[in-house]
């Protein structure tokens, strides 16, 4: 096992994160994303500013992957952190202007494909939550034995 910085780095051989991709940050560099939607409205952060639980939670998605991810994997780490009313983060703001400059291909506006971005996100999540709550009720397919 690695040692860290922190003690609440997670050292879990299993610990995943949520999606990897080259070319974020730097041309063919690594990038790890890890997605965390936290309720504002929640006991634990009812007492903080929006902007300081949004900054808390991407501290410490920070605090528990940052460095095994700079040290182990050679690679960068993005935090992207949403409050359930859709507020983002400092990060993921960060993350969604350079997706949209990524796009820059198109003729569109910085504005118009950041917007572009979060709406097509915010459908993915809305299908993910009903398959969630409501089971997928789609066709099934049968393994071949």
């Amino acid at each position: 096992g690695e040692k860290f910085k922190y003690k609440t780095a997670n050292t879990d051989d299993q610990a995943r994160l949520d999606v990897s991709a080259r070319g974020v940050w730097v041309d063919m560099d690594k990038t790890f994303l890890d997605i965390k939607v936290f309720n504002s409205r929640a006991d634990s952060n009812i007492k903080k500013s929006l902007k300081s639980a949004l900054a808390s939670h991407e501290n410490e998605k920070k605090r528990m992957y940052n460095t095994q991810i700079l040290e182990v994997e050679k690679a960068s780490f993005t935090p992207i952190v949403f409050s359930t009313t859709g507020t983002m983060g400092r990060e993921a703001e960060r993350f969604y202007r350079r997706l949209a400059v990524l796009s820059g291909k198109t003729k569109q506006s910085i504005p118009d494909a950041v917007r572009y971005i979060r709406q097509r996100l915010s459908f993915c999540l809305l299908k993910r939550l009903v398959v969630s709550l409501r089971g997928y009720r789609g066709k099934t397919i049968t393994p071949f034995y």
